[in-house]
């Protein structure tokens, strides 16, 4: 548990950051790709309310990039809601406004895939899961993590008369997971872990298909199940099922759950071009989370067709698109996950992972 000068520590570097950086922004990888999807420029970027964050006008007020727009490739996954960021920065024109010319990609696949993509310049950067992407990342992809684009999305669910009424329930249970190595069975695990429970040994955990969760509950073959929005969302408007935990619980309120990572050579090579990309991002994120309503029709044309506009205008309100750290805060959030991580056994042992957050971390407004 973090401690009372450390939550105090942690407030203040966010705030600095936020006041230095301004504005912010789950992938998996090429084994399928659905496809490329290249955006036409669209118009100006509009204005963002700075009130709160006076001092990042200067960040995200500085020039463009100079000549003609840079070409990139983004990685995404088109389904998770919590990326409307992404769609966002298209429509209201923030990739324009740093003079990129950014191409989406909807991949599906391993993880390891996509950070290789990003790594080898298939792909420039991607989004992703924090949790998904550090044990792949801890064996030396050159990727990159510039910043953080929002908490929230993952939750255990189950049904309103299973019994399940918090974490600590799952003990002896039988819980429904879509993978045994996804971000939501990390984060659940490390909770679990922290209350004195085995992960491993106290709850036996089933792989079905993300789309079968819900009713593998409804046969009884398990009594609660893990799941992200926007499905999980949709299925909490059923009243037989209520939410047990989410990653907005507790400490991990204040803590990113979402990253994006860069090429390495893109950092090195060209870092006003890394740098254009990640304050884009960020001033989606920030202009999502001051216009939910914007955002949610940005996404619609990438949702679940039971998915109303009201419905994507609440998911983005849920997940915390004003939360994207940078520079020392980042570094300190990469760190105390890689901690978790060591708790649970997915890092090995023996990372240091003071350096493991240094190596991985990049800030590219700190030059």
């Amino acid at each position: 548990m973090m401690t009372k000068d450390a939550k105090q520590d942690k407030t203040l570097l966010d705030r600095r950051t936020l006041l230095r950086v301004g504005a912010a922004a789950a992938v998996a990888a090429p084994i399928g790709v659905f496809g490329a999807q290249a955006f036409p420029l669209r118009a100006a970027a509009p204005a963002i309310d700075f009130s709160q964050f006076p001092l990042c006008k200067t960040a995200s007020e500085a020039a463009p990039l100079p000549g003609a727009p840079r070409k990139l490739k983004l990685s995404w996954n088109a389904g998770a809601v919590c990326l409307a960021p992404l769609p966002v920065a298209i429509d209201h024109g923030f990739f324009q406004k740093q003079n990129l010319d950014v191409e989406l990609v909807n991949y599906s696949g391993s993880t390891d895939q996509l950070l290789e993509a990003i790594a080898t310049g298939k792909t420039d950067a991607g989004l992703g899961m924090a949790l998904r992407w550090l044990k792949p990342l801890e064996q030396g992809f050159d990727v990159k993590i510039a910043a953080g684009t929002h908490g929230g999305c993952m939750r255990v669910l189950s049904r309103t008369d299973s019994g399940v009424d918090k974490l600590a329930d799952l003990k002896g249970k039988i819980v429904a997971v879509s993978d045994l190595g996804g971000p939501d069975k990390n984060f659940f695990s490390i909770q679990l872990a922290k209350q004195g429970i085995d992960p491993t040994k106290d709850v036996d955990w089933r792989v079905y298909p993300q789309n079968l969760l819900q009713l593998a509950v409804v046969k009884g073959e398990v009594q609660a199940f893990l799941s992200s929005d926007p499905l999980a969302y949709l299925w909490l408007k059923d009243p037989a099922y209520k939410e047990v935990a989410s990653n907005l619980d507790g400490d991990y309120k204040d803590m990113t759950c979402c990253i994006v990572g860069l090429r390495g050579s893109l950092v090195r090579d060209e870092p006003q071009v890394a740098r254009a990309i990640t304050q884009a991002l960020l001033d989606s994120a920030m202009f999502t989370s001051q216009n939910p309503d914007k955002a949610a029709a940005s996404f619609q044309p990438y949702a679940p067709k039971q998915a109303s506009l009201q419905d994507l205008e609440a998911m983005v309100r849920y997940h915390t698109h004003h939360h994207h750290p940078t520079g020392a805060v980042l570094k300190q959030e990469l760190k105390a996950y890689a901690d978790d991580l060591k708790l649970v056994s997915v890092f090995k042992p023996s990372t240091d992972t003071t350096k493991f957050a240094e190596r991985v971390y990049v800030d590219v407004f700190g030059v």
